[in-house]
């Protein structure tokens, strides 16, 4: 029985609503009354129903489609406007015990090369991280009760948190590791961490258990119920996603914004982050055995219809995808992108070469530097953003969520943009990005409509100028 407010997994994500929903869509996605119904509703930009949003997504009808994606790109500019935030993700360990079939970490591949970093290792990547001039990081590790304890995962956060190299400094850690306990998330928040995020991979638990054939992370349920136990233990921005290509996508979308609707009934806070990614070619791992991968044109429309309905999140495209795709959904609704990414354990220090057994968990498609990726930002108008100021200021959970759904969060995360990028270009850019990004920052200071924010952020950009850094609104 479906209850969005229960805690229970299989009656928040309920296999046969999902069913409904999909019968429903199907029913009525050439309905143009109701396609127009569902499209007016949300252009009064308060989000979509799964229900809705499934409609949308069944319906084919190229005009309406433009209107879809006219609507999103208007969403994402109120919400966040131009700004695209930057991070990169740092790989602790790749031991595991699990036996996921679409993952190179499964415990039965045997020539992937097993890594787990040293704190003296993890200063060494924090630092080359610092020097490519990254402020934000997502950590990931394998499940591995004696490889990579919570221990070993809070050791590394204080230590990611100590490293200050030159002007150099990580300001917020997300942390993207296994479901665990309460009492685990609540030492979790105690470390500061930003956000904590969990990819359900497929809300289809027939799949879910196949495709986690052993280890803990074949409990479906305990998977599943993670984000209310994170919240229960004090931790409040959370962030959802799903791997695109092991189950149906219509599914998986419709399980996505469910378990979005169920943290806004049950906790008052819906994800902080939704992440999208798509299943790739890695060692041990062929995409093709999947028969359920999705094109680019309906990656797109997925992109563009979480924004429509789950307004207020954050969006993140990873490495994953290609600079092409990147820059074909990043006007629909992405906020958060990685740049200068590695996969592997350790290789921002020491890159591997063709010739080492990789350690990575996946191919990165878009391998770029940083400095070419925030080149290639600002080149279409896009602000590239370090900033932390939310997390660090407090203003997190329903307090960062009350500006974002009223919209003001612009209000500081306009000038804070401009701020952290105006030290990336200081400390960081190579010469054409530095002259690119000052004329920009000129661009934007005019676009702050307060003119006492607008000059206290002038203020302090001249002073970012002149060596002094971390300024927050």
């Amino acid at each position: 029985m479906y209850d969005v407010k229960s805690l229970k997994a299989e009656e928040f994500i309920s296999d046969e609503e999902i069913r409904e929903t999909l019968a429903y869509a199907d029913a009525n996605k050439d309905n143009v009354q109701m396609v127009d119904e569902i499209l007016a509703k949300a252009r009064l930009k308060k989000g979509l129903t799964h229900r809705e949003a499934s409609v949308l997504l069944a319906c084919e009808m190229p005009d309406k489609i433009r209107e879809m994606y006219d609507l999103a790109r208007e969403i994402k500019e109120d919400y966040y406007g131009n700004r695209i935030v930057l991070f990169a993700p740092l790989y602790l360990s790749n031991y595991c015990v699990n036996g996921c079939v679409y993952c190179p970490y499964h415990s039965k591949n045997k020539h992937i090369a097993r890594k787990k970093l040293t704190q003296e290792d993890i200063v060494r990547e924090v630092t080359a991280l610092q020097d490519m001039g990254h402020k934000r990081l997502a950590i990931e590790a394998g499940e591995d009760p004696v490889n990579n304890p919570i221990e070993y995962i809070l050791e590394c956060i204080n230590t990611i948190y100590s490293i200050k190299h030159k002007n150099g400094a990580i300001r917020r850690v997300n942390v993207n590791i296994a479901a665990t306990t309460v009492e685990n998330y609540t030492k979790l928040k105690d470390a500061g961490i930003g956000t904590y995020i969990l990819f359900q991979e497929t809300y289809h638990k027939e799949s879910y258990l196949k495709l986690h054939p052993t280890g803990p992370k074949h409990d479906y349920d305990y998977h599943t119920e993670a984000m209310d136990r994170a919240m229960e233990g004090g931790i409040d921005d959370v962030g959802l996603g799903v791997l695109f290509g092991l189950e149906m996508y219509r599914y998986e979308f419709a399980g996505l914004l469910m378990h979005a609707e169920h943290l806004e009934a049950v906790h008052g806070v819906g994800p902080h982050t939704i992440s999208v990614p798509r299943i790739k070619r890695a060692d041990d791992i062929d995409p093709d055995v999947f028969d359920n991968g999705i094109s680019d044109d309906t990656f797109a429309k997925i992109c563009a219809l979480i924004r429509i309905a789950v307004p207020y999140t954050g969006m993140i495209i990873s490495t994953r995808e290609s600079q092409a795709v990147r820059e074909k959904v990043l006007p629909l609704g992405v906020s958060q992108i990685s740049g200068g990414s590695r996969t592997s354990v350790g290789g921002y220090d020491i890159p591997e070469t063709s010739e080492d057994i990789t350690s990575a968990q996946f191919d990165v498609s878009d391998t770029r530097t940083l400095d070419q990726v925030v080149n290639w930002l600002m080149k279409m108008d896009y602000i590239p953003s370090f900033c932390t100021a939310c997390y660090r200021a407090g203003r997190t959970g329903d307090r960062f969520m009350a500006l974002c759904k009223s919209m003001q969060i612009l209000n500081c995360c306009h000038p804070n943009a401009l701020m952290t990028l105006k030290e990336y270009l200081e400390d960081y850019a190579s010469p054409e990005t530095k002259q690119i990004g000052l004329e920009l920052i000129e661009r934007e200071l005019a676009r702050i409509p307060n003119e006492k924010v607008r000059q206290i952020t002038a203020d302090h950009i001249h002073d970012i100028a002149e060596g002094q850094r971390d300024f927050r609104f």
